[in-house]
């Protein structure tokens, strides 16, 4: 489940208002979305995508942070698409609050067959957003074919690779900051 803090409502609700495009378009495709998320991630598909996780972040101070969403909940639907609901939920989830700044969210909605990745600053400064898109194409690319395990273990094993180049010391695999499992949201 996921929780906000006092901090977390204080930076996010600002910044969300800012930059939201409201939207009653995309309220309705939310508003009657049926939850599917378990019915395209069974239990066998969130250990597999868990194991994925542990082997990406082998070797390196890395995190990622999956979340699998069925739909924006239909109160922020309106004002938040796929983007900034990505965005609320790496500061949510405290992703962005890893020792290193070495934090990745990679964000799927299965309603708008969307995905998002969000890095943090430590990250950021040393990759190009177009390493990102690519990544997030492939996803995509898998999720049209049907294939919704591979394609998110995909993303995370090129997260992994990316992590692995910039990051090139090891250390102990015995400090994870961030879950492995994925994080199933309605």
């Amino acid at each position: 489940m996921v929780t906000k803090t006092e901090t977390t409502e204080i930076i996010t609700q600002p910044k969300i208002r800012e930059q939201a495009q409201p939207s009653f378009k995309r309220w309705l495709k939310h508003f009657f979305y049926m939850p599917a998320s378990k019915r395209y991630f069974s239990k066998q598909d969130q250990f597999a995508i868990a194991e994925a996780v542990k082997v990406a972040e082998h070797g390196h101070i890395g995190e990622i942070q999956v979340v699998i969403e069925g739909h924006i909940p239909s109160s922020l639907a309106y004002t938040q698409d796929t983007k900034l609901r990505a965005q609320q939920l790496f500061a949510e989830l405290g992703v962005w609050d890893t020792e290193q700044n070495s934090g990745v969210l990679l964000y799927l909605n299965l309603c708008e067959q969307k995905v998002e990745i969000v890095v943090d600053r430590g990250i950021k400064q040393a990759t190009q957003q177009s390493v990102w898109q690519t990544i997030c194409d492939h996803i995509v690319l898998e999720l049209r074919q049907k294939h919704y395990r591979q394609g998110v273990i995909v993303g995370v094993n090129e997260i992994g690779e990316i992590l692995n180049s910039f990051y090139d010391h090891q250390v102990d695999d015995k400090f994870n900051e961030l879950p492995n499992s994925p994080l199933i949201l309605n």
